[in-house]
Parts: structure tokens; C-alpha cells; sequence
């Protein structure tokens, strides 16, 4: 089927279908057949459309994964590292300035597939996951003091 229009007495093509027409669709005015061709012409490019958006989703998807992968850093972690441990249940209570980091450990056992083994003087020993751990570079971490609190006359 080709949709055209006449100028003059000249035929003008504007677009090419391939669709075999129906029976009921043969019975259809010229203007009907005119209107039938224009609609699946805007189905055809509005097809054309949805799969370029869709090319280009995964274009996206694929370059936003190269650069998230590009900037994650592999975590080493080996025997005597000092290391502080992800306290996950620490999320449940609110605390703002809470530090949900606890401990400071090292490292005593580092197993395949990232399970690590951590130790402290005077406790037992426990395997953790290595994506709940963090290096300490700093000095050893002072004990937390809580002074003794007074109570001051009130002034009169």
C-alpha cells in the first residue's frame, strides 16, 4: 500500500506500507484508507522510537556500571592488620553522632572469598565478612572515660 498524494496529475508517494488489506478494509473510503495508512505509519516510527530508547537505556546502564566498577577500590586485607568492624545493629537506634564502627581488632585468619577471621586480646576469636571491615591507620584508640559528675550549689 503506498500513501501519496496527487499534485496536479502527478502521484507523489509520501510513504510505502507492506499490509495486505482485509476484506472490511477494502470496503473502507479513500480518505479511510488514507487515515489507516497514517496510523500505522505512527505505529511503525512510534515502534522505531520505543527500541531506540531502549538501545539507549543500555548504552547508559552499561557506561554508569563501567564508572561505578572503575571507582570501587579492592579491599586487601592481611595477617596483624588493625582493623575496626561495621556494627550493622547499631542502625535500629537513632544516634546521630553514634559511631556505628566498634572495636579495634586484628587480623588473625584471612580466609578465600572475602571471610576473615579477627581477634582481640582477652576474647575469643570470631569469623566476620570482609565487606563489614575498615583499616585503622591511627594510634590505639583511648577507652571511653566517664568523668564523675558533680552537682554545684546553685548560686543565690
Amino acid at each position: 500500500a503506498v500513501l501519496g498524494q496527487r499534485h496536479e496529475k502527478n502521484f507523489r508517494p509520501i510513504h510505502y506500507a507492506s499490509k495486505i488489506i482485509t476484506e472490511a478494509e477494502l470496503n473502507y473510503t479513500t480518505t479511510e484508507k488514507e487515515m489507516l495508512a497514517v496510523v500505522k505509519v505512527q505505529l511503525n516510527e512510534l515502534n522505531e522510537l520505543r527500541d531506540q530508547a531502549y538501545e539507549n537505556s543500555l548504552i547508559y546502564k552499561e557506561k554508569t556500571n563501567r564508572l561505578h566498577n572503575s571507582n570501587i577500590k579492592d579491599r586487601v586485607f592481611n595477617i596483624g592488620d588493625r582493623i575496626l568492624l561495621f556494627n550493622s545493629r547499631l542502625k535500629i537506634f537513632s544516634g546521630k553522632l553514634k559511631s556505628r564502627w566498634s572495636g579495634l581488632f586484628s587480623i588473625s585468619y584471612v580466609f578465600p572469598y572475602g571471610t576473615v577471621e579477627l581477634s582481640q586480646p582477652d576474647e575469643p576469636s570470631f569469623k566476620v565478612n570482609g565487606h563489614r571491615l575498615k583499616h585503622y591507620f591511627g594510634g590505639d584508640r583511648p577507652k571511653l572515660v566517664v568523668p564523675d559528675l558533680q552537682t554545684f550549689p546553685k548560686d543565690q
